[in-house]
């Protein structure tokens, strides 16, 4: 008798958990090895085409914040011409949005750190990525792994390059009371990002 309410007992456990959906980005387009996504920001729309075949983690990590439209409000805090557009982790007042845990770095994926491809931003312990990324504005090998790990590439820009190149371009200033060099005169704000549909 105990042993079959036991059985019964993990079975309804393990059947309650296949139910439960998965809330880490996987979800969304499963099948869609190349999902895009569209960012509307106060200098123009971009969408980009994420590689999720090369770097499902990352991937995944991103899609996740669209879903929760966690990157809603934020803005593009560090901008160096030439180099990187790097945002998606502060507010309009440069307080620090709340995060997943960091994920493992995929700088190993084969996608290098090219014009125009999207990268995550990390500290220097090459595993704590968690939200921020940027913009390439340049061919910046200096970014791909080598000896160490590197930046990983998650995806690339396929419209809007002339609003990346614009943000480039902006004015910048330091931000003495946070510490924060290359930060926008006039703050760059991500109004909205949404997954488009998939194309097949």
């Amino acid at each position: 008798m105990l042993r079959a309410l036991l059985l019964s007992l993990l079975l309804f456990s393990v059947s309650t958990m296949a139910a439960k959906p998965a809330d880490d980005g996987s979800q969304i387009q499963p099948d869609n090895y190349y999902p895009r996504v569209k960012m509307e920001t106060s200098m123009g729309d971009i969408v980009l085409e994420l590689d999720r075949r090369r770097a499902p983690i990352t991937v995944n990590n991103f899609l996740r914040y669209v879903d929760k439209r966690s990157y809603e409000g934020t803005i593009f805090q560090r901008i160096i011409p030439g180099y990187i557009v790097q945002g998606g982790g502060y507010t309009v007042d440069y307080e620090e949005k709340s995060s997943f845990p960091a994920i493992f770095n995929e700088s190993g994926n084969g996608l290098k750190n090219t014009l125009y491809s999207v990268a995550m931003a990390r500290q220097n312990d090459p595993h704590t990525a968690t939200r921020q990324f940027f913009f390439n504005l340049d061919d910046n090998d200096n970014l791909d792994p080598g000896k160490t790990w590197g930046y990983t590439v998650f995806g690339a820009v396929v419209e809007g390059y002339e609003v990346v190149d614009a943000m480039g371009e902006v004015a910048t200033e330091y931000k003495a009371t946070l510490g924060f060099a290359d930060a926008p005169v006039e703050p760059i704000i991500i109004n909205k990002v949404s997954v488009l549909p998939a194309q097949f």
